[in-house]
């Protein structure tokens, strides 16, 4: 280990630790993920900077944690936005690690890739860019409202009920016997 090795982990570590922290569990709140994204990261960046050390060609450490993460997650149901920042994660561990050494422009260089990918994050999760648009899926009784001549009545009626500002819905699994019916509602924060 010499000291781009440190400079390279702290980077690292702070890059996670306002991506995961910051970004990811203040606006969804799943701590069940933190442990997950903060140790693929780590793992990642050690097994890549031990790889690299001993000359194994970037693609082949990636496609390797690739498998990794398959793995664990082909029958998790995992939403495409989780699956995302644990790519992001992944990618920042392998970036860090695998990127060269030598003078203080190469660290001022892995700096900037970090706050770019992180403010590219930030961005897109903010509402600065676009609206955030919010999903739920919820049980719904009033089935005659779910009829496609009715859309304007089931909307007013989920965003009365709900106090959402509900703009678009989908009609899931309907139970006819219970005249229920299984509806994802969608929503801007206000």
């Amino acid at each position: 280990m010499n000291e781009y090795f440190i400079y390279k982990l702290i980077i690292d570590i702070i890059s996670i630790a306002i991506l995961v922290g910051f970004l990811h569990y203040r606006l969804y709140k799943k701590s069940e993920y933190i442990f997950t994204y903060v140790i693929f990261n780590v793992i990642i960046f050690m097994l890549s900077y031990v790889l690299k050390s001993n000359e194994m060609s970037a693609a082949t450490a990636f496609g390797l944690f690739g498998v990794f993460s398959m793995i664990r997650y082909r029958t998790e149901d995992i939403t495409a936005r989780d699956m995302t920042y644990l790519f992001i994660v992944m990618a920042l561990g392998l970036l860090n690690a695998m990127h060269n050494e030598g003078s203080t422009n190469e660290v001022l260089q892995l700096v900037a890739f970090n706050v770019v990918i992180v403010f590219i994050t930030f961005l897109l999760e903010s509402s600065i860019m676009m609206k955030r648009e919010n999903v739920q899926t919820i049980q719904y009784e009033h089935i005659q409202n779910i009829k496609p001549e009715n859309h304007a009545a089931l909307l007013d009626d989920l965003s009365e009920r709900t106090g959402l500002n509900v703009h678009r819905v989908e009609i899931g699994k309907i139970d006819f016997l219970r005249d229920t019916a299984l509806v994802k509602i969608y929503y801007y924060n206000n």
